[in-house]
């Protein structure tokens, strides 16, 4: 029954990140403000932060005990699935960096590496990699697949997860 409910869970997030996939840029979500509490510490403020499932769990979303989507973070984020032999997405590491640095305090950049968290990778659909799934505090998650130009991804975030026009 367990197995049964977690796979039926699976696959309606699954269905969800997809159908946000072409619409991306297209509606921003309107945001307020939802307390959480802290996760990060100050050391990570402004960098990529590499996360495996338990981490996953605790930052963005336990699956294992909820099968309502809650974003569990205090700050929206993009989650990055890539893969280190993935040329595309090693061009667009550079990108999430800098913009990490640069929306310090704002958002988090999350990275999951889909070759060693692969339950992750299923869960989210992750077979085409980069996978870039931007995070609202309140909303839906939006998802698009491929190198965006760092332009695009500095858009995305401010539209979908910081809600400016």
């Amino acid at each position: 029954m367990r197995t049964t409910l977690k796979n039926g869970f699976l696959f309606a997030l699954i269905a969800l990140v997809c159908s946000f996939s072409s619409n991306i840029l297209a509606q921003p979500q309107p945001q307020t403000k939802t307390p959480a509490k802290k996760v990060e510490s100050k050391k990570e403020e402004g960098k990529v932060i590499h996360l495996n499932k338990e981490e996953f769990l605790k930052r963005v979303f336990n699956f294992e005990k909820s099968n309502e989507w809650k974003y569990l973070g205090d700050k929206p984020c993009v989650l990055d699935f890539y893969a280190n032999w993935c040329g595309p997405c090693r061009m667009i590491s550079p990108f999430l960096d800098e913009l990490a640095e640069e929306y310090k305090g704002k958002i988090y950049i999350y990275k999951i590496n889909t070759d060693q968290e692969r339950e992750l990778a299923s869960m989210f659909g992750a077979s085409s990699i980069p996978l870039l799934i931007f995070i609202p505090m309140s909303g839906q998650p939006q998802a698009n697949r491929g190198a965006l130009p760092k332009e695009e991804i500095r858009r995305a975030i401010e539209t979908v997860l910081l809600g400016k026009k």
